[in-house]
């Protein structure tokens, strides 16, 4: 069985926040909450500057699913983390533990009177019947029941945001730092390991010698 799994090339985001807007239109997601962002580091630093696609990643030992008090999340046979809305109590915990910051509540209001918390679904609805209108209402489309994959990820202009099978998009993930090589190879030395040396150094690298 797959286990579903979201991979953002940091090398390809260009930002233009596509995915957000892709999974906002495609489930109706409330005002005020965002199941999907993109961060940006360095923002405005030449040559610094890096942006990742950042929702619910459904992680293998998910720790929304240890805190919450009520037991409301749980993980479908493809690895994807959901969560029951008649369940939850809105106490916000899993907001406090996901790393993420994938759990989302409406901006106004204590916890416990905001509602009931919402978040990435990996496209694959809620405990409802697939399909159905009562789903939709709750937890958006399911395109996982029709055979698709998350619409962010499909979304993607430059296919930095990869979703599905864990196994097929870390090969795919591979492949491009292969390819694009890894550490001085990619960024030079100057960039991995501070500063070029000089040829003496260079040397006693080699062959760990001292003059």
């Amino acid at each position: 069985m797959a286990r579903m799994k979201f991979i953002c090339d940091a090398e390809r985001c260009i930002e233009c926040n596509s995915c957000v807007t892709a999974c906002k239109n495609e489930h109706e997601v409330p005002w005020g909450v965002n199941r999907r962002r993109v961060v940006t580091v360095n923002d405005g630093v030449i040559g610094q500057e890096k942006s990742i696609s950042v929702a619910c990643m459904h992680c293998s030992d998910a720790p929304c699913m240890a805190v919450c008090p009520v037991d409301c999340f749980y993980r479908t046979d493809e690895g994807v983390v959901l969560h029951n809305k008649d369940i939850c109590i809105g106490c916000g915990y899993c907001s406090y533990a996901c790393p993420f910051g994938a759990p989302q509540f409406p901006s106004n209001g204590t916890f416990g009177l905001r509602g009931k918390m919402d978040k990435c679904t990996f496209c694959s609805g809620g405990p409802e019947e697939n399909g159905s209108e009562k789903e939709f209402e709750k937890y958006g489309r399911n395109r996982l029941a029709e055979g698709k994959l998350p619409l962010c990820a499909e979304m993607c202009s430059t296919k930095a945001l990869l979703g599905g099978d864990g196994d097929v998009i870390s090969e795919i993930f591979r492949n491009r730092v292969v390819k694009r090589g890894k550490g001085s190879e990619v960024w030079g030395w100057g960039t991995a390991y501070g500063k070029a040396p000089h040829a003496d150094a260079k040397l006693e690298l080699q062959t760990g010698t001292e003059k």
